[in-house]
């Protein structure tokens, strides 16, 4: 194939916009963050990284809904973000109103609304009946103790390589058919989440490309041995669905979709909750006193840090202009939802910055959404995780934090990226 000098400049021109643009954008957080005292560029930076809910917190006291400097909305207030979730005026994408690229923050690669949202939604539920939901905290519990049985006579271990990470990808690629490739998922699945926050360098873009290659290229493989092999795993049960009911391209968006929030959510809520239970070690004294508690630490965790600290909304063009708290919002206005400070809303939650395993209403957080879009994996995030934190508090009584903790680097999924224990 001959390539033009004009076909070679072309792409030079537009590598050369897409580098603009990235370096561009982080001047302006910068710039917006530093100088001009924006909340949400802050997040962008160290400052926000480091202690996002400081920022939650400014924010709450300029008002339940604040613009963006992009034109939109944000917003920390439990109510106003409950209210938008489940309002059928708002969806997660509207043709009319592209999604700006600084607020691109919503966990769902499907990014459908109604009527194909609520078609792939309820093909999916036979993947999640209870009878499977028994099997896989079998698959849970021989996951843990695979993880667990080599470190028991350490005398410490890194907590996110050594069990929090590999848990959940050990999982999730066994429910779907993947168990064979583990360790190069983790670390595809890692790469294209990391997206979440944005691309932040040329570097950056090219990982995601590969790794975005890498992923198509399994799922592809993946359909064609579960249409010549069919068995219980996942992907043959959505396999099985397929036809007229959904396309293969939906089906691949589907699995890559229960791979990346089967995993990069779970093994950021490991992390969150072992760190807040060490900072805290009278909670921790609780669970391993009774660790039939971990059902009760699961839901704070998912409260006090959530591993999704953000999603958006837009007012979908068909529809009417609408209110919150008093402010309007026009059809084809994006809403960020900050659903970590929602969670920390001090009118729906009592002394809501205090880490307790006891709080009766924890279980009303956000962290799985709401609405339509309420994750369909909940039963069974919450399910390992129950698994993970009681297995961790009757091994580990003594667990302890034995070192500086490295946090990942993102703003829309949180939590640890090395985590040093003692036991």
């Amino acid at each position: 194939m001959v390539v033009s000098v004009q076909q070679v400049t072309r792409q030079a021109v537009g590598v050369g916009r897409f580098a603009v643009g990235i370096y561009t954008n982080r001047a302006q957080n910068l710039y917006h963050g530093l100088f001009r005292g924006d909340p949400l560029s802050q997040l962008q930076l160290a400052m926000g990284r480091a202690d996002p809910h400081a920022v939650y917190e400014r924010m709450r006291e300029r008002g339940p809904v604040l613009p963006t400097r992009l034109g939109n909305l944000s917003s920390t207030s439990y109510e106003v973000c409950q209210q938008v979730l489940r309002s059928r005026a708002f969806g997660v994408t509207d043709p009319a109103a592209p999604r700006p690229a600084e607020d691109m923050l919503d966990l769902s690669l499907l990014a459908l609304n109604p009527p194909d949202h609520t078609r792939l939604r309820r093909l999916a539920a036979p993947a999640f009946t209870p009878r499977r939901m028994s099997g896989y905290e079998t698959l849970v519990e021989a996951a843990v103790d695979r993880l667990l049985d080599p470190v028991s006579g350490r005398d410490s271990f890194d907590l996110v390589s050594t069990f929090a990470s590999p848990l959940p990808i050990a999982v999730i690629t066994s429910m779907l058919g993947l168990a064979d490739e583990p360790d190069r998922l983790r670390r595809v699945g890692a790469t294209v989440a990391s997206a979440l926050d944005g691309v932040h360098s040329l570097r950056h873009a090219v990982q995601l490309f590969l790794a975005d290659r890498q992923m198509r290229a399994s799922f592809a493989a993946l359909l064609v041995r579960a249409a010549q092999e069919p068995g219980d795993d996942l992907t043959s049960v959505l396999l099985a669905q397929q036809g007229e009911q959904i396309t293969n391209a939906e089906l691949s968006s589907l699995v890559g979709l229960l791979l990346l929030a089967g995993f990069e959510t779970t093994v950021n809520a490991i992390g969150n909750g072992v760190r807040a239970l060490l900072a805290n070690r009278e909670q921790w004294e609780l669970l391993v006193e009774d660790p039939s508690r971990a059902s009760a630490v699961v839901e704070e965790v998912l409260r006090f840090d959530p591993p999704v600290q953000q999603t958006a909304r837009v007012l979908l063009s068909s529809s009417a202009p609408a209110e919150l708290a008093g402010v309007s919002v026009r059809p084809g206005r994006w809403m960020l939802l900050m659903l970590a400070a929602a969670n920390r809303d001090p009118a729906v939650f009592d002394a809501p910055d205090r880490f307790d395993i006891t709080r009766s209403n924890a279980d009303a957080h956000l962290a799985f959404s709401g609405g339509i879009h309420y994750c369909l994996g909940a039963a069974l995030a919450r399910m390992e995780l129950v698994v993970a934190f009681r297995a961790l508090a009757t091994r580990f009584p003594h667990l302890r934090s034995a070192g500086p903790v490295i946090m990942r680097p993102g703003t829309t999924l949180r939590g640890p990226r090395r985590l040093p224990v003692s036991v």
